[in-house]
């Protein structure tokens, strides 16, 4: 029988691709399946292929085989056995990439311990509600860390440097896993404030082979691509589709350890022949602001990009920099990847700026607040059919004439001012286009008389002046229609983003909430 992966085109991903034809891809079955087997034992086969390529902040480079990920692994199931961790227990990681993430991540799944990775950013707030929400028996960190987590009541903190390795080195290089399709293998926890516990996303080992529709057809990975990834594994574009889904088809992936740098990225690219990279929207532009792009050559030919739009600007860039399209893949950590753009189907085109068409066999709608399915070009709200009934997926969208979705902001990225109904991502797009625009936030801005304003936050290379407001509210306008343009221009250093590099639009809203409250002196 032909597997999934032997197909490029659109067509075949609608004719063939189901639940059945995805567990074929895999070795396990409902009743014996852990993702630890799926994405690096059965691949260690004695070659010293590589898994994992990793760029490390310092300048060196790291190449991290499915051989030596599984034997150590295996030997770390077992330290986990001989220190009483059972299957359920959470075990949580606070690591950059690195031989002891890969190690620990691996081992507690064979084990049917449930690995909950966390941002190595987190301070000591952000840290303790998550310990305190998951509960884990072990928290394992980097020495760095590890006094910072010491403070943490009731979790033992395990650092994990080459004294663990050693330590774990003394039990066997092979185990046997045990879980079942349906047992918990990953809590994960959406990016928010420290103040703003996300509810921490339940997955099974099942979950594995559902990921897949969106390796297929939102990332492209198939045999034989060299994969990157730069977002880190602490959240899910970087743990899902940056790491455990090429890893499944046995493709070598690569990531970052450390502060990410574009420059830096760019030369892997180069040097490592990356023929397939998925990153969000952020990393491309950050690429394009470092006007150093034409100073390498690339292997590209799939690009995916999830996490918010991108600009027409950047989307321009790409194109020039690499001569393929950028591939928008939507989802959320809750309902998973439901629109792609099939990178790498020669009979799929790909519409700049569309988040795509539905996964095969997928429902979605844009709905007016009736109920009743949107015209082509008018907003509503996205929804997913799941369960036997229409969920939300609280994103704004429209539908062009072709089955295209895009998107058009959160629900609450609207913008009503004095009765005008306002798209915040729209404003920015086109403000983005102007050519001493480097990054820009809209919102809606309380105000006495109109509800709200739409206020814009401007980081520019430019010295802020009224005539350069001016200047930018005059060339929104002319883009778009007399009543949408920003009212208030406010230019600053950097633009607050969430640990996932999203920029953080309700961080500003909450900003200017709060000064619309304060007393006037």
């Amino acid at each position: 029988m032909t597997k999934l992966t032997e197909f490029t085109r659109y067509a075949d991903a609608q004719r063939h691709a189901n639940s059945d034809a995805l567990w074929d891809l895999f070795d396990g079955d409902r009743d014996a399946f852990n993702i630890a087997n799926e994405c690096i034992v059965r691949h260690a086969d004695g070659s010293g292929r590589t898994a994992v390529r990793l760029c490390n902040a310092d300048g060196s480079d790291e190449r991290l085989s499915f051989d030596d990920i599984a034997a150590r692994s295996a030997c770390f199931a077992h330290w986990l056995d001989a220190n009483d961790v059972q299957p359920g227990d959470r075990i949580a990681f606070m690591l950059e990439p690195s031989l002891p993430f890969y190690v620990c991540l691996f081992g507690a799944m064979q084990t049917g311990a449930i690995s909950v990775p966390l941002f190595t950013l987190f301070g000591p707030d952000a840290l303790r509600l998550r310990i305190d929400d998951c509960r884990p028996k072990i928290l394992i960190t980097n020495s760095e860390k590890a006094e910072m987590a010491r403070t943490i009541e009731d979790v033992r903190v395990v650092v994990a440097d080459a004294g663990l390795l050693d330590e774990i080195a003394h039990y066997p290089t092979s185990y046997t896993a045990r879980t079942k399709a349906g047992d918990m293998a990953v809590f994960q926890y959406t990016s928010g404030t420290t103040r703003e516990l996300p509810e921490a996303v339940k997955h099974t080992h099942r979950t594995l082979v559902t990921l897949m529709f969106a390796a297929l057809y939102g990332t492209g990975i198939r045999p034989g691509d060299e994969f990157f990834c730069p977002s880190s594994p602490a959240w899910g574009h970087g743990l899902w589709h940056g790491t455990l889904a090429p890893l499944a088809m046995g493709v070598t992936t690569g990531t970052f350890a450390g502060r990410f740098d574009a420059v830096r990225l760019m030369k892997a690219l180069q040097d490592y022949k990356i023929t397939n990279m998925s990153a969000a929207a952020t990393h491309y532009r950050m690429m394009k602001n470092s006007g150093r792009a034409a100073a390498f050559s690339f292997s590209i030919a799939k690009l995916s990009y999830t996490g918010e739009p991108i600009d027409p600007a950047t989307l321009d860039f790409i194109e020039t920099t690499f001569h393929v399209p950028a591939c928008s893949m939507y989802g959320t950590t809750e309902i998973g990847v439901v629109l792609v753009n099939y990178p790498g189907a020669d009979d799929y085109t790909v519409k700049p700026g569309a988040l795509g068409k539905p996964v095969p066999g997928l429902r979605l709608e844009v709905q007016n607040p009736d109920g009743t399915r949107s015209a082509p070009g008018v907003i509503g709200e996205l929804m997913v059919w799941r369960r036997d009934r229409w969920e939300t997926t609280k994103d704004l969208a429209k539908i062009d004439d072709d089955g295209y979705f895009y998107h058009c902001g959160r629900a609450d990225d609207v913008i009503i001012s004095a009765g005008w109904t306002m798209s915040a991502v729209e404003i920015e797009n086109t403000m983005l286009k102007h050519p001493d625009v480097r990054e820009c936030a809209v919102i809606g801005a309380p105000d006495a008389t109109r509800g709200l304003v739409v206020k814009a936050f401007v980081v520019t290379d430019r010295a802020p002046s009224d005539a350069y407001v001016k200047e930018l509210q005059t060339f929104t306008r002319d883009r778009l229609a007399q009543h949408e343009f920003p009212r208030i221009v406010e230019f600053v250093g950097e633009l607050p983003k969430t640990p996932a590099g999203k920029v953080h639009r309700k961080m500003l809203r909450d900003r200017e909430a709060a000064k619309a409250l304060a007393p006037a002196h």
